[in-house]
């Protein structure tokens, strides 16, 4: 029924799988099961059965990491449908299963908290009477979202500094009902385009404001966030994931020479934050493919770096990278395919294919049906 994929190089003996402490936890090995959006929660509530088995699959193996799909915090910060939320109960009451199913694996969870800003379908927020929030005002990440807004009447919005409040009063909120839950923390989303990655990319934000002009003020935003979670849920608990060098969502990328002084600084203010005490838990770097462009933030960040991107087919890569002791890898697609992930890459296994045209389709098809490997 599925496809394989030659592994070819087994990792066991190497520094992946060696014990590391993250924030307050103890992990027997560095392989992290990364952010994989799955769209299988109709009204936010994720399928009781289907996501329990999911993710208890993939925390199979004891001291794992899992790092869940994005979850939104409140509707205003969706427009996505059947994106898991939490802040109804029977939300929460869905994700005190999954929390508890992973625990009982003896491995741990931290919720990826996702705002999908000008990525959101502005008819579907329209639908729901929302506003199509971004950055800026009426700067289309592309033609065919702009098409969208125009159609559905619901233009792009520019956060105003009341409503910028309204949203880390949000997250926050999500921060504390992901704890009280069960879960071991969370992860801020600032990557791949989302709201977040659209105030510190210079493409999307034109503001003129404290949040909008300077490579600081772009920043703004994200530290506000960053410094409210962790003053609500402990910083030990916090993580956050950048893709600086990505133009996923439209952002600029390597493409504007401002992109390494933009991360450079927001890395050094997280630095400095955790010299004061307030250290995260990590940073999660979305790498390119065949780039080394992220390993300038060893040199600013002094703590946990999880390192993600086309791993699972590069052993010889994921080999190289750990060799640093602070670092974590994630791994994305392929923890779809092979709920046993972390045995195949410490043994050189073969990968069951993925299909993506399950990634984020309704049913237990490529959710949880792809199985372990029989020996």
């Amino acid at each position: 029924m599925w496809s394989s994929v030659a592994n070819g190089r087994p990792l066991a003996g190497t520094q992946l799988f060696n014990p590391i402490e993250v924030g307050e936890l103890r992990l027997k090995h560095r392989l992290v099961m990364a952010p994989l959006t799955r769209l299988r929660a109709p009204g936010g509530v994720l399928h009781q059965d289907w996501a329990t088995q999911y993710y208890s699959q993939r925390s199979q193996r004891p001291g794992t990491l899992i790092i869940t799909e994005g979850a939104v915090p409140a509707p205003q910060f969706g427009g996505i449908d059947n994106a898991p939320g939490l802040w109804l109960p029977e939300q929460l009451a869905a994700w005190k299963q999954v929390f508890h199913c992973i625990h009982a694996n003896k491995s741990y969870v931290f919720v990826q908290l996702w705002s999908a800003g000008a990525q959101g379908d502005p008819a579907t927020l329209a639908r729901d009477g929302l506003r199509y929030d971004a950055a800026s005002d009426n700067l289309y990440l592309t033609p065919e979202l702009e098409v969208k807004a125009i159609k559905a009447r619901n233009y792009q919005h520019g956060l105003t500094v009341n409503e910028i409040e309204e949203y880390v009063r949000g997250f926050v909120r999500a921060s504390k009902n992901c704890i009280e839950a069960g879960a071991d923390g969370v992860e801020i989303h600032c990557a791949n385009g989302y709201l977040l990655n659209q105030f510190l990319d210079p493409f999307s934000n034109k503001r003129t404001d404290d949040y909008g002009g300077s490579i600081s003020n772009r920043a703004r935003f994200a530290l506000r966030i960053v410094d409210a979670i962790a003053g609500a849920i402990g910083a030990s608990k916090v993580g956050v994931r950048l893709s600086p060098f990505s133009s996923f969502g439209a952002m600029s990328g390597a493409r504007d020479p401002s992109t390494l002084a933009q991360y450079a600084y927001l890395i050094g203010e997280l630095e400095r934050r955790a010299q004061h005490g307030q250290r995260l838990a990590y940073i999660h770097l979305v790498d390119p493919h065949g780039r080394d462009a992220n390993e300038f933030v060893y040199s600013v960040w002094k703590g946990i770096v999880i390192r993600t991107g086309g791993l699972a087919t590069r052993p010889q890569v994921a080999e190289e990278l750990v060799k640093n002791d602070r670092t974590l890898l994630g791994y994305g697609r392929y923890f779809i395919s092979n709920p046993d992930l972390v045995v195949r890459v410490e043994y050189g296994l073969p990968l069951t294919q993925y299909d993506a045209d399950t990634f984020c389709s309704w049913g237990p098809h490529g959710y949880i049906d792809y199985p372990n490997y029989k020996m």
